[in-house]
């Protein structure tokens, strides 16, 4: 950026006070013209060529990400978005609500780390308006342990984590209810908490974490119910876990990993150049040949 010289520091500088009025007009003017003349040609080469410059800043995509996968399957479309005239600039982020609330102030066109249950439940807790525009992936959510390598082996009043958001709390539970750990009331589905068991014929001492700390809880815990990513990120892969979810059931539909815009946002054009990115051959490729079962492609 050129510094502006004021009509007072000149005068300083130049220490002439009988001419420096004089000379300050003519390299104000100067400068002036100069200036005019340089946007006056960049407006004349814009207009012969037919084109129109888009302003700074609109051919760059911001997207909000986990790390793993998230962030990985951003980066390995970002050649695809090049050819498209866009650059794509990808946040991590380590937790479930900065990237929403990043989201919702304009701090980035998208973002890519949430399940559509997940979305729909951060916008009605705080009244935010965040849609999901693609579906692209699903996370096995799986059981891990330290100390048994069956669900069967845990012992009467054996501790197990689960996350304490909403959502993947009852996607924990529906895991456990699904190995026979645990009965859940009729009909609460995914919107299970640990108030819904009905029964607990182990006697487990159910303890609620943050997600993201839960794979830390393994060495403490005997049992540990941990989100895909998560799992990832922990250098745990699904072929660790003793029990995951089925891909043929509730989970795979009400737990789709989605690209998420601010509403208003669905048919602009970046959003529409991810969606076509996202859910191009290159990702589904991509997640095969990376995540062995961990991650698996849903368009």
């Amino acid at each position: 950026m050129k510094k502006v010289v004021t009509r007072k520091t000149f005068l300083k500088k130049a220490g002439a006070f009988v001419a420096c009025a004089a000379l300050s007009g003519c390299l104000l003017a100067g400068c002036s013209s100069s200036t005019e003349g340089a946007d006056a040609g960049s407006s004349a080469d814009n207009n012969a060529a037919g084109t129109e410059q888009p302003a700074e800043g609109d051919n760059v995509i911001t997207v909000g990400a986990s790390p793993t996968p998230h962030a990985e399957i951003l980066n390995a479309i970002a050649d695809d978005l090049a050819s498209e005239g866009y650059t794509l600039e990808v946040k991590e982020y380590n937790d479930y609500i900065l990237p929403n609330t990043a989201l919702q102030d304009g701090e980035l066109d998208a973002n890519y780390f949430q399940h559509i249950t997940y979305l729909n439940d951060f916008n009605a807790e705080n009244g935010t308006d965040l849609v999901a525009v693609a579906e692209i992936h699903f996370e096995p959510f799986g059981l891990y342990s330290n100390k048994v390598t069956n669900v069967s082996d845990l012992a009467d009043g054996a501790t197990v984590a689960v996350p304490n958001d909403t959502t993947n709390e009852a996607r924990a539970l529906l895991l456990l209810e699904q190995e026979g750990l645990i009965k859940l009331k009729d009909g609460v589905g995914i919107n299970a908490t640990v108030l819904d068991i009905e029964e607990n014929p182990k006697n487990l001492n159910i303890q609620e974490v943050e997600a993201a700390q839960v794979p830390r809880t393994l060495d403490e815990v005997d049992l540990a119910a941990i989100n895909g990513n998560y799992a990832l990120n922990a250098g745990l892969s699904v072929a660790d876990a003793i029990a995951t979810e089925s891909s043929e059931g509730e989970a795979a539909q009400a737990y789709a990993n989605v690209l998420a815009v601010k509403a208003g946002n669905e048919n602009d054009a970046k959003t529409q150049a991810l969606v076509k990115a996202l859910q191009s051959d290159t990702v589904a490729q991509f997640i095969a040949d990376n995540y062995a079962g961990a991650v698996v492609a849903v368009f």
